[in-house]
């Protein structure tokens, strides 16, 4: 019960920070400079060619915005990014998601094996995966884009979901990854990486 009352006040403390205040709007342009420190890691257009960090190209604003506050509050840890994170103003993080949310996601990597796909798409089904992330898996709000990203990513997420190490803002992930099996997750890891991740 602590868990969920903690959870309600921190999203409800992240939607006031998140929001724009004196109708100030995202910089795309402040945002594109900003995200010049991101590049080696994140790629120069968003795009990863890690495989274990994030491509960030065509994320939902407000993720973005709530994944770099989690970073800078350090409720998300990341001996990389908290460098990076512990210093951004709100401003900051409001640019940087604006300029990531405009960029083009880069074509999925690999071709789905079809067995895989079909238990993949029925594990969506089961969990209403695509209730959250959207049909086809390519977020909204403050719900991550899946569709596209790195495989081993994905894979350290879900793990980490299961093992209740990933921090996130209301424990949604963490409840609906409780009856993965290891196989459901890398089933899912190999289809979600593989999935056009545009609208």
């Amino acid at each position: 019960m602590m868990k969920v009352l903690r959870a309600v006040a921190l999203l409800g403390a992240l939607s006031w920070m998140v929001a724009p205040t004196g109708g100030s709007a995202a910089d795309l342009e402040a945002g594109r400079r900003k995200a010049e420190v991101c590049a080696p890691c994140h790629g120069p257009d968003g795009n990863s060619t890690i495989p274990s960090v994030p491509s960030l190209a065509g994320q939902p604003p407000l993720y973005t915005h709530w994944q770099l506050l989690l970073f800078r509050l350090e409720r998300r840890v990341d001996r990389q990014m908290l460098p990076f994170a512990a210093n951004l103003s709100d401003a900051d993080m409001q640019d940087l998601a604006a300029y990531y949310a405009a960029q083009t996601p880069a074509a999925p990597r690999g071709t789905s094996d079809p067995a895989k796909a079909a238990v993949a798409k029925r594990l969506v089904k089961m969990h209403h995966c695509d209730s959250c992330h959207a049909p086809g898996l390519v977020g909204q709000q403050h719900i991550p884009r899946l569709a596209g990203q790195h495989y081993e990513y994905l894979l350290k997420q879900l793990r980490e979901f299961k093992a209740q190490t990933r921090a996130e803002v209301d424990f949604t992930m963490t409840a609906a990854a409780q009856p993965l099996s290891e196989e459901d997750i890398e089933t899912l890891a190999h289809y979600m990486a593989r999935l056009q991740p545009t609208r």
